[in-house]
């Protein structure tokens, strides 16, 4: 059974898709979205995931519109998407399933903002597909060419020119507001990714509040955010139980994107 709902969010109202197995779900999973992803993305492997017996919640990102005009005027940033959307959706979440076990699947973005929710403590696991502090200077050669030219020169070239970051153009799902380009590529550009950020334009958080299950899932081929870089994120989680997992592209290419694919099906166990 599939619920569709809206999850309120500061000013904002977040497009929210509820997957129900049959019976009371004894387990319960939010799935918090990479950077310019949309809901639906995550349709197919969110159905596996209630056929297994669980409940999932998945939902997009605040968006001020698609239209260049409205992307040229928000003021968006990774902040307003990674805690006060994502912490919205976990609030949901534990207050719809008071007697589930709460778990949470993190893509990329989704995966290293935990430690700034309200109810990170509430969590037994965190799955954290893809993620990890990408600092620029970690992506290998000759791939750290493209991601020189896409932090300093097309995505800024771009922006003067249209207002906005066009990432449809760049291979990206969705359009960005700039306020959320430089803020991604602030953070991407320091070893400690968002940790300078801590206490100023990012709230102060508990880093110990989350001491569950902390399952990081990187994919053999990805460049983006590499299996070593992936690892690292154990760092911002120093309370957690930490394993590591690495899905293997030999039957396929998997990279930063397609593990939710149907044809990456038979690495979805992994993620639960």
């Amino acid at each position: 059974m599939v619920e569709d709902f809206s999850i309120r969010s500061g000013d904002y109202t977040l497009p929210a898709r509820l997957y129900l197995p049959e019976g009371t779900p004894k387990r319960a999973y939010v799935l918090h979205p990479a950077t310019g992803v949309p809901r639906d993305y995550y349709g197919k492997f969110a159905a596996w995931v209630a056929e297994q017996g669980f409940a999932i919640l998945t939902y997009g990102y605040r968006s001020d519109g698609s239209t260049a005009q409205a992307l040229r005027a928000s003021t968006v940033t990774m902040k307003d998407w990674g805690v006060d959307d994502q912490n919205a959706a976990l609030n949901t979440l534990t207050e719809r399933f008071p007697d589930a076990e709460i778990c949470a699947i993190g893509h990329s973005l989704g995966g290293f903002m935990t430690m700034f929710h309200d109810r990170a403590g509430d969590l037994s696991r965190l799955s954290a597909v893809c993620s990890g502090p990408a600092y620029w200077r970690r992506t290998p050669w000759p791939r750290r060419a493209g991601v020189i030219a896409f932090w300093f020169l097309m995505g800024p070239l771009l922006g003067r020119f249209t207002g906005y970051l066009p990432a449809k153009i760049l291979g990206g799902t969705e359009d960005l507001p700039l306020t959320a380009f430089y803020q991604w590529r602030r953070w991407c550009g320091n070893r400690d990714l968002h940790m300078p950020d801590w206490g100023t334009s990012l709230p102060q958080p508990d880093t110990d509040a989350f001491k569950g299950r902390l399952n990081l899932v990187a994919a053999s081929d990805d460049w983006i955010i590499a299996p070593p870089v992936v690892r690292d994120l154990a760092r911002f989680y120093p309370s957690a139980e930490v394993s590591f997992t690495e899905l293997s592209a030999s039957k396929g290419p998997i990279g930063h994107m397609t593990v939710f694919r149907p044809r990456n099906a038979h690495h979805w166990p992994a993620l639960l």
